[in-house]
């Protein structure tokens, strides 16, 4: 009873952090909401259940959040001396400084390297608040800044880290983390175009996240030769897994298109083809390693236990996830039909 009392704890304490940072109105208040939400989600992380790599991977998070905190403390500081004492710098380069610290605050290219290590030693559950929750205060705060070549550059940079780092993967945690990267990189760039897009962006991929990590950690599933071997007597479970899996990478047919499909539509009216490009081809990359997963499960070259196991499903459980599955798979048909009968 402690325990889920002290995480619900935890995570209010967690949630007003980010709220703090969303509402202040001066990058001192910011960091103090960053600082309230880092300091309630690392008790989140050290899971008794497992034990040393979740103490590992909430000290990685620890330090790197706190390098990034300086950081921005350190340049806050800056900015109110300017504004007090008269002092003669350059705004383009506090400016600079805040927007590295934000963007290794949330996992960005080129500060990714801690997100896929840190990622492998989290329960399923901290990896989806770690994914999405996280995300918000760093990203809100980054769009009140106004450098976007930077902003450009770490977006080629996310969409490509995202893509190749994930072609060699076999842990779904890391996995995860590469498609977040190259996610976080789209966000990014939708957060250049207008913050409604960034809105919706977000939403879709937290409710496709939350779908992938609901399934894995009802079954515990933690690498991909598992994914293989595992639904032997139900393949309508194995069969949404991997639609869904198509549906994150935004394979047109299924919801997950939807927000790639307006931050498409919105970079040709602007004329940016270039970054347009760059980030298509490397969507095109991480559906060629989703659809490789796919073809493995589905063709006959894995192999499949002779003996039946018996896997315990809780009913409640899988009919939540299916009916989740049913919006991710059906989604972008009904709300196109929805704006039709408008």
């Amino acid at each position: 009873m402690f325990n889920n009392s002290s995480k619900i704890l935890f995570i209010t304490i967690m949630i007003i952090g980010t709220l703090i940072t969303v509402t202040s109105n001066s990058w001192l208040g910011a960091w103090m909401g960053l600082e309230i939400n880092l300091l309630s989600f690392i008790p989140l992380l050290s899971d008794s259940n497992n034990n040393s790599t979740s103490t590992e991977a909430s000290l990685k998070y620890f330090l790197t959040q706190a390098l990034a905190s300086t950081v921005l403390l350190f340049s806050s500081i800056i900015l109110m001396l300017k504004n007090n004492m008269n002092i003669e710098i350059n705004d383009s380069f506090t400016s600079m400084i805040i927007m590295s610290a934000l963007l290794l605050k949330s996992g960005a290219a080129p500060f990714h390297f801690w997100f896929p290590n840190m990622m492998e030693g989290l329960t399923w559950m901290n990896a989806l608040m770690l994914m999405t929750w996280q995300k918000i205060a760093p990203l809100m705060l980054i769009s009140y800044l106004d450098i976007k070549n930077l902003l450009l550059i770490s977006v080629i940079l996310s969409v490509m880290v995202g893509a190749i780092g994930g072609l060699n993967q076999t842990s779904l945690r890391k996995l995860m983390a590469f498609s977040s990267i190259n996610h976080l990189g789209w966000m990014l760039m939708s957060l250049m175009i207008s913050e409604s897009i960034w809105f919706i962006y977000f939403l879709f991929y937290s409710f496709l996240s939350f779908i992938l990590t609901f399934m894995f950690n009802i079954f515990k599933l933690f690498h991909l030769n598992q994914l293989f071997s595992w639904f032997v007597s139900s393949k309508i479970l194995k069969f949404t897994l991997f639609l869904n899996f198509l549906s994150l990478g935004g394979l047109p047919p299924f919801l997950g298109f939807l927000p790639k499909w307006l931050v498409i539509q919105q970079l040709t009216l602007c004329n940016q083809y270039f970054s347009l490009t760059v980030m298509m081809m490397s969507t095109l990359i991480t559906l060629f390693f989703y659809l490789r997963i796919c073809y493995s499960a589905f063709m006959l070259n894995y192999y499949e236990n002779n003996w039946l196991i018996n896997t315990q499903f809780n009913n409640m459980n899988t009919n939540l996830y299916l009916i989740f599955t049913f919006f991710s798979i059906f989604g972008l048909p009904l709300i196109t039909l929805f704006f039709f009968m408008l």
